[in-house]
């Protein structure tokens, strides 16, 4: 498996594996790890041919390249790792594809006062839970019309896939962007992604350029679409009320994807774009405001996602697969447990019935103790 992730460090002048060692531990390998830098054989002239090998145990031993420029080792103020740009992520946990534990959650608990011309679903999307699910924490039925003025309980915790340095992490399956500064959360906001047909792409990102009121040249492939759906085929639409882009536009370097605004905001938090990112126009308005260009970010695809809180709590929150992709949650869960030593104080019934329900909410399925016991995977 290669990743092009990065870990910026600041390393001194002297050493090559002693550069290398500062780096993989800065990048969160957990307690109990050892990372030994080796050199690689065959490693080229441009390449300082050093790789770092996790020893988990002393019978079992994982290999991650970590292939580092002679330029980037000589430089003073950063080197580059290319094993994490997650601070969060272990390096374990990158090499064999696995979700890191999370430690932090996001949202909880609030009241909402509906505003006129609300309904379930622009709330819903609005604060990142299912309209049903809405529904239901407050008792009313899902037909139901709701008023002005009426107060709606809001529960929404999700956990944060991993903590960045700085920067914007996306998870697709989430449906929810998490931005940090200097190692902290700084917000979290619902996203609307790209529906199965037309995916939203995972990977690394840097901003490209920041634009209030965009024209929206629209690209050939959804020029077709419109022909084949026998609608007006638009070569481009002018910023206002019927521009899709809303009022900001972050453009991205992965070809052509975008952060945007909505004129529809009940969309958010729904796989109906044609890949871009879109978000409440408040929320991106907000967003706006605190990236520039060159900021980077990452896009993952991480339907279940596992949480060991300070307080003790183990949560587990899954999502659906929307594109697809073969993951196993069952497996996933019990994987994540036995790597992270949690399978004892899990409860696996509930583990059972948050996977059936995939309500895409962090649910409590179990706490951390020394001595008690929950069962085993």
């Amino acid at each position: 498996m290669q990743r092009i992730l990065e870990k910026r460090c600041n390393p001194r002048m002297s050493g090559g594996h002693e550069n290398v060692t500062k780096c993989i531990r800065r990048a969160g390998i957990p307690d109990g790890l050892q990372a030994v830098p080796e050199r690689v054989r065959g490693a080229s002239r441009k390449q300082s041919g050093l790789k770092a090998k996790i020893i988990t145990s002393p019978r079992e031993e994982r290999d991650l390249d970590i292939t580092l420029k002679k330029t980037d080792l000589m430089m003073p103020h950063a080197c580059r790792l290319f094993a994490c740009l997650l601070a969060g992520f272990s390096l374990a946990a990158l090499a064999n594809d696995q979700p890191p534990l999370s430690r932090q959650v996001a949202g909880g608990d609030s009241v909402y006062i509906v505003q006129p011309g609300d309904f379930l679903i622009a709330i819903g999307a609005r604060f990142g839970i299912p309209p049903t699910l809405l529904a239901q924490g407050n008792a009313v039925p899902y037909e139901a019309l709701i008023h002005p003025g009426q107060r709606f309980l809001i529960y929404n915790p999700h956990i944060v896939p991993a903590m960045l340095d700085d920067g914007i992490l996306i998870n697709i399956p989430q449906g929810m962007l998490f931005q940090f500064s200097q190692g902290k959360l700084l917000a979290a906001y619902p996203v609307g992604l790209g529906k199965p047909s037309w995916p939203t792409p995972k990977g690394e990102f840097k901003i490209l350029s920041r634009v209030k009121s965009k024209t929206w040249k629209v690209p050939v492939s959804i020029q077709e679409e419109m022909r084949r759906e026998g609608k007006a085929v638009l070569q481009e639409v002018p910023p206002g009320p019927d521009n899709p882009l809303g009022a900001h536009w972050l453009g991205l370097s992965l070809g052509g994807y975008g952060i945007h605004g909505t004129i529809a905001p009940s969309s958010v938090y729904h796989f109906r774009s044609h890949g871009c990112i879109r978000l409440h126009p408040d929320d991106i308005a907000e967003l706006f405001d605190r990236v520039a260009v060159g900021h980077t970010g990452i896009l993952v695809y991480q339907p279940v996602l596992l949480a060991a809180t300070e307080d003790g709590r183990i949560l587990l929150e899954v999502h659906q697969d929307i594109y697809n992709k073969g993951v196993d949650p069952a497996q996933t869960v019990r994987d994540m447990a036995e790597a992270n030593g949690l399978s004892q104080d899990i409860d696996w019934l509930r583990v059972d019935a948050v996977i059936a329900a995939q309500e895409g909410l962090a649910r409590e399925v179990g706490r951390q103790t020394r001595t008690g016991l929950k069962g085993t995977p």
